[in-house]
Order: structure tokens, then sequence, then C-alpha cells
């Protein structure tokens, strides 16, 4: 009788059992962080806090993303438990869009974000110019 030579089973991905920390490199909370404020994410969250949309007129408000990546940016965030989804039955067939508990709270977090970058544009370019222009002239005149 001898031993059976077993492959060990791999080992699974340890979870996540410290208090999450947006600062270390292996937290979730970096995923939930870029899925609420990706571009379109912020967008999304903010048009369906006005109401529920349709994925067609979700498109024409959220100006300038393409099908594919409201449809992506959907998806994740229903997975995340911050848009749902719901088909009607019928033909033809309806699906609106709205955020659940969860995604109102993060939409008014992130609209919020958005408004004041909104009101902050112009003290933003004027730095920018400032910026460019010293860097500008470090390089006409590197001796400073």
């Amino acid at each position: 009788m001898g031993v059976s030579e077993r492959t060990p089973e791999p080992l699974a991905p340890e979870p996540f059992t410290r208090a999450p920390d947006v600062n270390q490199q292996m937290c979730p909370s970096r995923l939930v962080l870029e899925h609420v404020t990706s571009r379109w994410g912020v967008l999304v969250l903010a048009a369906l806090l006005e109401r529920s949309y349709r994925f067609s007129e979700l498109r024409r408000r959220v100006g300038g993303v393409s099908e594919k990546m409201l449809a992506q940016t959907l998806q994740t965030l229903e997975r995340d438990g911050f848009v749902d989804r719901d088909a009607k039955p019928v033909i033809p067939p309806r699906v609106d869009y709205s955020l659940t508990p969860l995604g109102a709270e993060a939409a008014r977090r992130v609209w919020e974000l958005a408004r004041w970058s909104e009101r902050q544009v112009a003290v933003v370019e004027e730095a920018r110019e400032r910026y460019d222009g010293a860097r500008r002239e470090r390089a006409t005149n590197p001796s400073q």
C-alpha cells in the first residue's frame, strides 16, 4: 500500500482582512473609487440622480459617451451595486436604469465634486498658464 501522490490545491488569494485603506496597494476600495470616479462613471451617476433613464436617453444625456463605454460603465456600476437595471418583458424590450440607495449616495458625493470642478475652471486655467509660462521661461533661459 503506497501513499498516493496528490497535487496540492492552489492557494486562493488571501481575503482583504484589514480595515479598508485606499492608500494600500491591494485595498479593494481602490477599485470602488475607480468605478465611481471614472470619467463616465461620474457622469452616469450624476445623470441618474435626476431620474431613471433608458439606455438611448442616457447616452444622449451623457454627451460624448460611446455606446460601448456606456454599456461597460452601466454594467460595472450595476455589478458594484450602484445601478439597478430593470428589464421589462415587453415588445419592444424596455430597460430602465436607476440608482440604488448606495448609488444615490455615491452620486451625490461625486456630483458635488463635479460641481466644485466646474466652479474652479478659471482658477485652474490661470494656474496652468502660470505654470506653462514659468516652464517656457526656464527653457529659454536655463540660468534661472
